[in-house]
């Protein structure tokens, strides 16, 4: 059995990667590094062909990588939310295009299984129901969430026309080992740790009362695999922790002395995954709880040595454009 992986060297991407190689599967990455290391996937460097490659380059003919592919993950896409404020047509390129052009190679696949789309609940926005389940309303807030929602509809779509046997999952807030640190400012769990790292405070937004649907990324994937194995198709999947953990929690695991800096607009005040579907349809559920996570994310803490270290200074100067923008 062969497997794509776009965006293979990234965080949640790698650890795909790490799933399908135990599992016995040819593996091939196609990334353009803009987000992903090589160091994510060193460690299979002789088991896995990698493709240095923007999958939104109308140059780059990918058709002939997909012809005898069983599985397609298609995790390939820009994040964060004001860097996708300001160059809308970045993210619609990387996140909709890039999408579009692979579910077309896809279709040069002769004995294709399954492709799996990896969505975010960030197509949710600010929901009207916790835990919030697939039926909810859409109602992207930035152009991230926005072209990560077309993108889905491009997947369901090309499920419904063309019979291609697709599956979105709506990713919630995964974190663990790799988990990136850059971005405008940055993702929670890289702060922190580069923080803690440096004997820092940790700079908690807002009261630290807001509740995250924190999901380890081993369950994420495992859950990308159990789905890719099933025989459901043209269905969508939230993947969840099945759980909402406060940040003042978080940083109460965490350890270390916490500084209150000003909260941030168009951010809920809390996200949880209902997961009712994909437990039922896949008989899957999550296995590595909060606690375990933030327990694996301090026994691997190095990996963020080189990681910015951010202060109250230094999160308002890179995030001054999120208030002008959101507020």
């Amino acid at each position: 059995m062969k497997a794509v992986v776009t965006g293979g060297a990234g965080f949640i991407g790698s650890h795909m990667v790490d799933l399908l190689v135990e599992k016995g599967l040819k593996v091939v990455v196609i990334d353009n590094l803009a987000n992903g290391r090589l160091d994510n996937i060193a460690h299979h460097k002789e088991k896995i062909e990698f493709i240095r490659a923007d999958i939104s380059d109308k140059s780059f003919d990918m058709s002939s990588l997909f012809t005898d592919v069983h599985y397609v993950f298609h995790f390939a896409a820009l994040a964060d939310i004001v860097p996708s404020i300001k160059q809308p047509n970045k993210y619609h390129q990387a996140n909709v295009e890039g999408t579009l052009r692979v579910l077309e190679a896809s279709q040069h696949a002769k004995n294709l299984k399954k492709f799996i789309y990896a969505a975010s609940s960030s197509c949710y926005g600010i929901p009207d129901t916790y835990p919030t389940p697939e039926s909810s309303k859409i109602q992207p807030e930035y152009p991230y969430a926005l072209t990560k929602t077309v993108g889905e509809q491009y997947v369901m779509h090309w499920g419904q026309v063309y019979d291609l046997p697709v599956l979105s999952t709506r990713f919630f807030n995964v974190f663990g080992p790799r988990h990136r640190t850059s971005g405008a400012y940055g993702a929670v769990f890289g702060v922190f740790l580069a923080q803690l790292l440096n004997k820092q405070p940790l700079t908690v937004v807002g009261d630290g009362e807001q509740t995250r649907d924190f999901t380890f990324v081993t369950d994420i994937v495992d859950a990308c695999y159990t789905a890719s194995q099933s025989k459901y198709k043209n269905e969508i999947f939230n993947l969840g922790s099945d759980g909402t953990y406060s940040i003042n929690y978080l940083t109460k695991l965490l350890g270390g002395d916490v500084k209150y800096i000003p909260r941030r607009p168009g951010e809920p005040d809390c996200t949880f995954a209902d997961i009712t579907k994909v437990k039922q349809k896949l008989d899957w559920s999550p296995k590595v709880s909060f606690e375990d996570g933030v327990k694996i994310m301090l026994e691997n803490i190095e990996q963020w040595r080189g990681a910015p270290v951010w202060n109250e200074n230094s999160i308002k100067e890179a995030t001054k454009e999120w208030f002008e923008y959101l507020s």
